[in-house]
């Protein structure tokens, strides 16, 4: 028997720029056509969310937030409450993870299936991409800092039942990694060097590459004590290495025999120089491959004659498809994906601020979770 729909919900609300989230009673959204109404169990927090609600209108004018009052929250793990009248394949009941990414489904660029390139590009419940964003947050103006939101169907990761709404929330992290390490061509005959490895996207990096059979992981980051944990989720297939030790080009050749790493995936923080970038691309072996899926802000130069010489890649990779959550879950389903590392740091809907403050005190750590429970 379906749970009742009250026709009022709880929400966090953004009422203007920089100001803080306020606790209203709003209409709760209705579903038509092929989308679906999610009872939201679990809302992952970023960091960035605070510089998007202070600070992106002067940053980034160019990228559109969603009208205020807004309901804003990315990462959304919960269960299906309704279905539109077109919608096949997913019931009631349903625990599901929603890729919070919209685009128009019919432009040149969704039909090639590089929804990214869409004009109307947008992470619900964030921030838009393209400039025809307005409209797709009139289509979906909500994130998941509510009890319910509506999502396309075609956005829906169906979770395994050992998988735990908390650690679902992390499915953005964990996605953008995951594509990332797919872009290089991560596998059981590739050496890698996660760049940032103590980070939210290089623990998940590390996790994910475990999961995908790589049997040698160099993992580099600042703080000691990280590492040694990370170290300790597979003490013979990770090697660790502190940026503060000296040349990480010459540290990874040493433990690669020489040879180089196969992909180095960067994942470092925005604040990160761009030095270290530069050491790591040192590293790569002959034809290797260099992902981007941080934000380091400041520019990387390099030797157009050694890319070419080494037979190098340069790629940028910044989100992940449904069909890749849906594989990532696929894993936990498995064991191959192990998520028990993860502490979550939960917060009711009434603590939104309390949570967010917290999330940006603990962007050091990439094994915590911070989410906000409607």
């Amino acid at each position: 028997m379906s749970k009742t729909i009250t026709p009022l919900m709880r929400a966090a609300r953004i009422h203007g720029v920089g100001e803080p989230f306020s606790f209203d009673e709003v209409p709760t959204p209705k579903v038509s056509g092929d989308d679906i109404l999610v009872e939201v169990k679990s809302c992952g927090l970023v960091p960035n969310l605070k510089n998007v609600i202070h600070n992106f209108p002067t940053w980034f004018p160019h990228l559109p937030l969603p009208p205020f009052p807004a309901i804003f929250g990315l990462d959304v793990a919960g269960v299906v409450a309704e279905t539109g009248s077109g919608v096949r394949g997913i019931n009631v009941g349903q625990p599901v993870y929603i890729n919070p990414l919209r685009s128009c489904g019919t432009c040149a660029a969704c039909r090639a299936g590089k929804p990214m390139g869409c004009r109307a590009s947008t992470f619900a419940g964030y921030f838009g991409f393209g400039p025809d964003s307005p409209d797709m947050f009139r289509r979906y103006p909500s994130g998941g800092l509510a009890q319910y939101m509506v999502a396309p169907a075609s956005s829906v990761v169906e979770l395994p039942a050992k998988m735990s709404f908390d650690q679902a929330t992390r499915f953005g992290y964990l996605g953008t990694s995951y594509s990332g390490l797919l872009k290089g061509g991560a596998g059981p005959t590739s050496t890698i060097l996660i760049l940032g490895a103590t980070g939210t996207l290089g623990v998940g990096a590390v996790l994910l590459a475990l999961a995908l059979g790589v049997p040698k992981i160099l993992a580099v980051a600042r703080d000691e004590s990280s590492l040694a944990r990370l170290k300790a989720l597979s003490p013979t297939r990770i090697e660790t290495f502190s940026t503060h030790s000296g040349s990480i080009a010459d540290w990874a050749r040493t433990v690669t025999d020489g040879m180089g790493v196969d992909i180095v995936l960067e994942a470092l923080a925005t604040a990160a120089p761009s030095s270290l970038s530069t050491d790591a691309a040192n590293a790569c072996s002959n034809g290797g491959r260099m992902v981007f899926v941080g934000g380091t802000r400041e520019q990387v130069c390099f030797d157009p004659v050694a890319l070419m010489v080494n037979q190098m890649q340069y790629i940028g990779s910044k989100w992940f498809t449904t069909q890749e959550g849906q594989q990532m879950a696929g894993m936990v389903a498995a064991g191959t994906l192990d998520l028990s590392c993860l502490e979550h740091h939960a917060f009711r809907l009434s603590e939104a601020n309390e949570a967010l403050d917290h999330v940006v005190t603990q962007v050091g750590s990439g094994f915590i979770n911070v989410v906000v429970q409607p």
